[in-house]
């Protein structure tokens, strides 16, 4: 390995066993210090950061949403290795079944309506699991695809879902007008805080974007901490060896057909919760909101953050729901860019920005190997000429 590869690499091991050797107390102050920060974002509005064509606490809103749409495809992709295409259709099903029981055929209020939604995302992802995981690969990739286009044509053609017109006047989350927070000023160049433009804590209006994204942020905590503690617990493992090789888990005794099902239902669950709060902050639903393009970005998510690591489709997510909000002066050239930068990254970087451990071990397995068998063939060679 070159001295140019080889010093980056020994940087960044030696930043991760500093932080790895701080102490317990230590790692949970910066816990707590970067996640203040970042419900703070969109009050501080760092000048490199905020998007001055677009609402700053909208954007940060839609990062969200997808960071909580990578979380739930992560699970189905990255954990148990099932290729699915057609995750807009539990996005779908989660905003639809809200908009219906708040404003379309019924005023329920939003708390009451969430759990419904995931409830019905969660039995939809087991009806079309059960018959559909007994294929693999493309097969499966295309049975989920059909399911996306399904929902959306479903909503499309039935009057009763409000049809192409969509449904209006859905319920948003119950306000709590407690106090005003200052965002601050950059304008002279020096933070200043600007006492006329303020955000209540916590108000569900129209305009200010703001109280969505910290509870789309709350979301989004939530389902990590549960992320975590299935993962390292005997699911996370039975999805491992699924997804290595499903045969050999089968003849280990690993039910896989089961936990393919649970990976599939757990999916559909935190797609149909971020559907449901986007339905409640955009307040109009349509069937052009869930086209296929967006369960296309979903897995480009994913794949582009390192499927199988929780904070790779974060920041995969990030840069496909901010990138193009924040350059929308090139709003002619970011789908030629974005296109560019994923053909870039599938030839240097296939396996994502930030793979999963097991993803690094086994590239540096592979390339040990490759250099070993050169080495065994000399010896051989010279052993044949003794």
């Amino acid at each position: 390995m070159s001295k140019t590869t080889a010093a980056p690499s020994a940087a960044k091991k030696s930043l991760t066993a500093r932080l790895t050797a701080l102490p317990g107390s230590v790692k949970i102050a910066l816990w707590v210090l970067l996640v203040l920060v970042a419900y703070a974002l969109p009050l501080l509005e760092p000048p490199f950061l905020s998007t001055p064509d677009s609402d700053f606490g909208g954007v940060l809103f839609l990062v969200t949403m997808y960071m909580l749409v990578a979380l739930g495809l992560n699970i189905v992709v990255g954990y148990a290795g099932l290729l699915d295409l057609g995750y807009v259709g539990f996005y779908a099903i989660g905003a639809y079944t809200v908009a219906v029981l708040t404003s379309g055929h019924g005023s329920w209020p939003f708390l009451l309506t969430v759990p419904l939604a995931v409830l019905f995302t969660t039995i939809s992802g087991v009806v079309l699991g059960a018959p559909t995981l007994r294929v693999r690969g493309d097969y499966l990739a295309i049975v989920t695809l059909g399911f996306g286009e399904i929902i959306r044509l479903t909503a499309t053609n039935l009057e009763w879902l409000g049809g192409s017109r969509g449904i209006p006047n859905i319920k948003r989350p119950p306000s709590l007008d407690l106090f005003e927070i200052p965002h601050l000023n950059w304008d002279s160049g020096t933070p200043l805080l600007d006492f006329n433009d303020s955000t209540k804590f916590v108000v569900f209006g129209v305009l200010d974007q703001i109280p969505y994204y910290w509870l789309g942020l709350t979301v989004v905590l939530v389902v990590l901490w549960a992320d975590h503690r299935v993962k390292d617990s005997r699911v996370g493992r039975a999805w491992e060896a699924t997804r290595e090789d499903e045969d050999a888990a089968e003849l280990m005794g690993v039910p896989t057909f089961r936990f393919k099902l649970l990976a599939f239902s757990m999916g559909a669950f935190i797609g149909g919760l971020a559907g449901s709060i986007y339905a409640s902050r955009q307040s109009f639903i349509n069937p052009q909101s869930f086209l296929l393009l967006f369960s296309i970005l979903f897995i480009a998510a994913v794949v582009v953050g390192g499927q199988g690591n929780r904070w790779g489709v974060l920041v995969g997510a990030f840069l496909v729901a901010y990138l193009p909000e924040r350059f929308r002066e090139f709003s002619d050239w970011r789908v030629l860019v974005f296109g560019l930068a994923l053909m870039l990254l599938a030839i240097f970087r296939p396996e994502g920005l930030l793979p999963p451990r097991r993803t690094i071990r086994a590239k540096q397995a592979e390339q040990a190997e490759q250099e070993i068998v050169p080495l065994e063939r000399g010896s051989d060679e010279e052993g044949s000429h003794v």
